[in-house]
């Protein structure tokens, strides 16, 4: 032992006194070590059990295996490596006898903090135990390990261990891309949700089996595009991935790798009730936050679900007792023409657009859409409006639809948000020459038109019947009792009330971010109230504190209310990992 070392060492006793005792727990810098004597060796390790804080000194030591009595956690007493991978490691401690005193340096024995919460992660992830990811997360943190990469890690995991893109690795994205504005703790709820669903889509799954580029770069992007397109429709899975990796290899921009997926999304009528587009677009955002050089190990994970995909054109609701495939069809047909007709003009009536869009006329409502684009409306201008139009479906939602009806609405709005998200990334891409981009406004003004039952009755927003509450009241205040309102089922209507009262005080938004951030992080939700949070926070941004923003975040409460509370079972887990970390003792009264 070093001589630096030497000047952080704790005495625990003499040998003789280690040996009658058998164990002797002693005060580290941050947490109590036990130092054991052993068939003649003495070792020391955390007195905490890493899987649930009980002390270890009051467990078994029998033939170099310590034994925790609480959930039956057993460790090698010599390395602190964890036969019962539930429980996680137990740092061990370097100890010295000098004259026969026995002392022990407090300072663990890892070289490197970062490595290991890393490997822990991994472990976690592959075992998929959430209280080993929740810790994973907490060390790498605390280590300094910046969130993105450790969103590299899960998504990476998520596409390497199971063969397609799944809810888990949307999830991810999705939270990952709102940790930068939510409060430290929430931001890592935000990464551990993420992870753990990740991991738990991973289990009994098939891993990816990879496949290659092709082995020239002698093909024009328009050619791979012609031939991604033509793959995903005759459903040849191996030979879109090809085409795809081989546009990626050949140095496609994001934008234009965007555009191709997006395009061959759009070759069908809203397919797979949303998800192909929004899982494309949560790809895509991964890669902005890990890098683009893992494209390759990234976008071919959404071609299976690309190519399987099923549109509307195949669905019932879609084509009777009105067909709206060729009245799409021939909108579809009118695009580059409208495009023509408004290039040069100015447009700037967004809401205007979206009010058009909430007809009870699928004629009127594509009526509306060209009538915008001839008057030189813009890709994210359309995309912006028939996001609002969709969130307004939930905003009026009517209680009296079945519960299961909220998920119908929010799958136009989550499509409705990863067109609008894809228009931004590939503004510049669409054009006269290509305006095939611009079907995905009409898919989901189609979508919200199938949506209109669900707000009959049309619920009334804050303020339409009674006026909002004006008594002045202190942000953090109206933040609890939002959360507080949230502890009890279907109290929709008193959570929109609550959320409109802040937002008429005009207090600073992040803190109601925050709230309505937690009121979903802490519980056990489903994929869809992630992707609510992660959308309407993403087009509330758009809009701003207006009355189109405003009555945004009044849908997003209005969902998260009707979804809560749920058992909390996962935030249990995160306060168990949380204890643990400020060394808290769970095992005593409370």
């Amino acid at each position: 032992m070093d001589s630096q070392a030497t000047d952080h060492l704790i005495r625990v006793g003499t040998s003789q006194q280690l040996e009658e005792k058998g164990c002797i727990v002693v005060s580290g810098d941050d947490r109590p070590i036990a130092v054991f004597a052993h068939e003649g060796k003495v070792r020391a390790v955390d007195n905490r059990c890493p899987h649930m804080g009980f002390p270890l000194h009051k467990g078994t030591v029998q033939d170099g295996i310590l034994t925790c009595h609480w959930h039956h956690a057993r460790f090698d007493l010599t390395s602190g490596c964890t036969f019962d991978l539930f429980a996680d490691d137990v740092p061990t401690y370097p100890v010295e006898i000098r004259e026969g005193d026995v002392w022990v340096n407090p300072r663990s024995e890892r070289a490197d903090e970062a490595a290991h919460w890393r490997q822990r992660l991994e472990e976690g992830m592959a075992q998929n135990i959430p209280l080993i990811i929740a810790k994973g997360v907490i060390g790498l943190l605390k280590a300094g390990v910046d969130y993105e990469e450790i969103l590299q890690s899960g998504v990476l995991f998520g596409c390497r261990y199971r063969d397609g893109w799944g809810v888990g690795l949307t999830i991810l994205s999705a939270m990952a891309n709102l940790v930068p504005s939510l409060p430290e703790e929430e931001q890592f709820l935000a990464l551990y949700q993420g992870l753990r669903r990740t991991a738990a889509d991973c289990v009994g799954q098939v891993p990816r089996r990879d496949r290659h580029a092709l082995e020239t770069d002698d093909l024009p992007l328009h050619t791979l595009k012609r031939w991604f397109r033509y793959w995903t429709l005759v459903r040849h899975r191996d030979g879109a991935e090809r085409t795809l990796l081989t546009a990626i290899r050949g140095g496609a921009s994001p934008a234009e790798l965007a555009d191709l997926l997006f395009t061959a999304a759009t070759d069908r009528f809203y397919s797979n009730t949303g998800h192909v587009l929004d899982f494309i677009n949560k790809a895509l955002d991964s890669l902005d936050l890990i890098g683009w050089e893992h494209a390759e190990a990234v976008l071919p994970t959404v071609v299976g679900q690309l190519v399987a995909g099923r549109g509307g054109e195949e669905m019932n609701s879609w084509r009777h007792p009105i067909d709206l495939v060729p009245l799409v069809e021939s909108a579809s047909g009118s695009l580059e023409r409208w495009m023509q007709e408004g290039q040069g003009n100015a447009w700037d009536d967004e809401a205007g657009l979206a009010a058009r869009l909430l007809a009870d006329d699928p004629e009127a409502i594509i009526s509306a859409v060209g009538d915008a684009v001839r008057a030189g409306a813009q890709p994210t201008q359309l995309g912006k409006s028939v996001c609002y139009a969709a969130a307004l479906r939930i905003a009026r939602f009517g209680t009296a639809n079945e519960f299961a009806d909220w998920i119908t609405a929010l799958h136009t709005f989550t499509y409705c948000n990863a067109f609008h998200r894809g228009m931004k990334r590939v503004a510049t891409l669409c054009s006269l020459t290509n305006p095939d981009l611009l079907r995905g406004v009409l898919h989901g003004a189609m979508s919200i038109y199938l949506d209109r039952f669900l707000n009959v009755p049309s619920a009334h927003l804050p303020g339409e019947r009674l006026p909002v509450d004006a008594e002045p009241a202190e942000a953090a205040a109206l933040c609890e009792e939002l959360l507080d309102t949230l502890d009890s089922q279907h109290r929709v209507e008193e959570g929109a009330k609550i959320v409109a009262a802040y937002l008429s005080q005009n207090h600073p938004l992040d803190l109601l971010t925050g709230a309505l951030a937690r009121g979903v992080l802490r519980e056990d939700a489903d994929f869809h109230t992630f992707q609510m949070l992660e959308a309407s926070l993403r087009q509330y941004e758009e809009w701003g504190n207006s009355p189109e923003g405003r009555n945004i975040l009044i849908a997003l409460t209005r969902y998260i209310a009707a979804h809560s509370p749920t058992e909390r079972a996962q935030l249990q887990t995160a306060q168990i990992a949380l204890r643990l970390h400020r060394g808290e003792a769970l095992y005593v009264e409370e």
